[in-house]
This record gives C-alpha cells, sequence and structure tokens, in this order.
C-alpha cells in the first residue's frame, strides 16, 4: 500500500489514540479493512495505521474477533465472491473482482468450506439433491437432510413449514427432495437412529456429515465431536483445546450457528459459571438432552 494511502486510525469520542480502548481500535481496523476487501493489505500496513508493532496488532485482532486480519479480509473477499455468483457474475469474473487474484486461490483451498464447487453455490446449489425428512421425537418436531457426502442440516422447530424454509435459505436452488423410506434409505435409518438415541437411551448414531461453515466454524464443530456423553466444557475450556483461548466469543458464535443438532454435540458446551447459556433450540431442549446424557453415564 503506498504511504500516501496509510491513515492512522481517529482516536473514539476524540481520546488520545493511547486512550482509545482497545476493542475499538480494532473494531475501527476492522471497518478499515471492510472498506478496502479488494486491495492487498499488509499486516506490517495495517500496524501502522493502527500504532502498534505487527505482532500486538496481529493478538489484538484475534483477541478480539477470533481471527488474523489476513482471515478476516479473505472472509470479507469470499462473501463478495458468493455474492457475486448468486447474481449470475462468471466464476472467473467474480474470483477476481473479489480481490483473490487467482483461480487457484478459491478451488484450491479447502479450508474456504464452500462445501460445493463455486459454480454450483453460486447457482444456490443448482443441480444438487438434498434429501429430507421430517419425524416426530422426544424433543419435539425434527427435519434432518443429507447430500450425498453426509448429513448438512439437523434442526427442530414448530413446523415443517418454517423448517423447510430455514433449509431453502441455505440452499436456495438445490433440488430439496422430500424422501420416503424406499428412496434415500440411509437418511430414514439416521432419523430412527437419532430418534431412539433420544427416547431410548441408545448411543449417539454416528453418521457421516456434511459439515459447511466458515474455517474457524468448522474448526469448533469439530472439536465438539470429541466431547463426550455425558461430559459438559465451558465456551472458555473449548476455546483454549481449540488453541485459541482468547477466541470465547468466536467460539460462543459458531455454537450458536451450528445447523446440526445433537449429531454435532453443542449442548454440552455451558457457560463458566455452569449455567446453560444460549441453544439454538431452546435452552428447555438443551437442558433435557443434558439431563438424560447425565442419568445415561451415571448408570
Amino acid at each position: 500500500m503506498p504511504r500516501s494511502q496509510r491513515h492512522p486510525l481517529p482516536p473514539a469520542s476524540g481520546e488520545p489514540e493511547a486512550a482509545t480502548p482497545v476493542a475499538d481500535r480494532m473494531v475501527a481496523l476492522a471497518r478499515y479493512i471492510e472498506g478496502r476487501p479488494d486491495e492487498p493489505l499488509r499486516l506490517a500496513d495495517l500496524a501502522e495505521i493502527a500504532g502498534l508493532s505487527a505482532s500486538h496488532l496481529q493478538r489484538l485482532f484475534k483477541e478480539t474477533f477470533g481471527l488474523s486480519p489476513k482471515a478476516y479480509q479473505d472472509a470479507l473477499r469470499m462473501r463478495a465472491f458468493k455474492q457475486a455468483l448468486r447474481t449470475g457474475q462468471a466464476v472467473t469474473d467474480a474470483i477476481y473482482n473479489a480481490g483473490f487474484g487467482s483461480v487457484s486461490r478459491v478451488y484450491g483451498a479447502p479450508e474456504r468450506q464452500l462445501g460445493m464447487p463455486p459454480s454450483r453455490y453460486g447457482k444456490g446449489g443448482e443441480g444438487e439433491m438434498i434429501a429430507y425428512a421430517c419425524r416426530q421425537t422426544a424433543l419435539g418436531l425434527l427435519m434432518m437432510a443429507a447430500t450425498d457426502k453426509g448429513v448438512c442440516f439437523a434442526e427442530f422447530g414448530e413446523d415443517e413449514e418454517t423448517l423447510h424454509e430455514q433449509l431453502q435459505k441455505e440452499f436456495p436452488k438445490a433440488r430439496l427432495v422430500n424422501s420416503k423410506a424406499s428412496e434415500s434409505p440411509e437418511l430414514d435409518s439416521w432419523m430412527g437412529a437419532l430418534d431412539e438415541h433420544l427416547c431410548k437411551d441408545k448411543p449417539r448414531p454416528d453418521v457421516p456429515l456434511d459439515i459447511r461453515g466458515t474455517a474457524f466454524q468448522t474448526r469448533v464443530w469439530k472439536l465438539l465431536l470429541s466431547v463426550r456423553e455425558g461430559e459438559v466444557v465451558s465456551y472458555t475450556e473449548l476455546a483454549r483445546r481449540l488453541g485459541e483461548p482468547k477466541a470465547v466469543r468466536a467460539v460462543a458464535s459458531a455454537c450458536g450457528r451450528n445447523r446440526i443438532a445433537v449429531l454435532i454435540p453443542c449442548h454440552r458446551v455451558l457457560r463458566s459459571d455452569g449455567s446453560l447459556g444460549g441453544y439454538r433450540w431452546g435452552l428447555n431442549r438443551k437442558q433435557r438432552l443434558l439431563q438424560k446424557e447425565r442419568s445415561v453415564t451415571a448408570e
């Protein structure tokens, strides 16, 4: 970045720069990055703008947002890339317009977690078949959906229509097939196994998962799979196990965005004081799941 284009971040509320709260300065820097998603931003340049050393900036930014400035800009580029694809822009044009610089930056990076080829994602999953089914369980109505790779969606809800709308938001142009047992025996078997786990104390079914999210979310969700039945962890402990001890808020956010209930056991994460914290599908369900697991392991 040319030196003439670098502008120190303004202090908050007219305070001297040194007195500006760290969180406010990191938010200001994030806004600076957001305004330049397609520009090459070196860590040294960002550190000069923030008035910090490069290592200090890297640490503070990651503590605040759970990822580095480079990963943050990468996420902005990926968002712009996805939006461009959805509007019908050609894949190659979308890649370069988003600031990636080369096709391999998108196609060759598994950590970007598109979960499907970029051209197909741009069409809202067009050409991909996703089978789904609903079943009443001990915890209420459950919809489960799966691609040919595994379960990509498992959510509780009040009615099938609302659950179908949520599934369609994630895969707006995929072929969503309301599955019968004869059409998708694997899905029917997985739902039956999960239902037995919920109401008959059978082991949690070990089914293939098609996990789709950001690189950080995916790390959190995969780590959750290692939390054993009957065990609970705090968001703080989960962040420590992840190797990101300062990213507690980011870990909590990833847990809240989990779309595969029970199979990815985010219900086993509590606040540091032992209280339930949040749960996407209601605290009553979270409490019942934990009580059931405690009773089984106590036997």
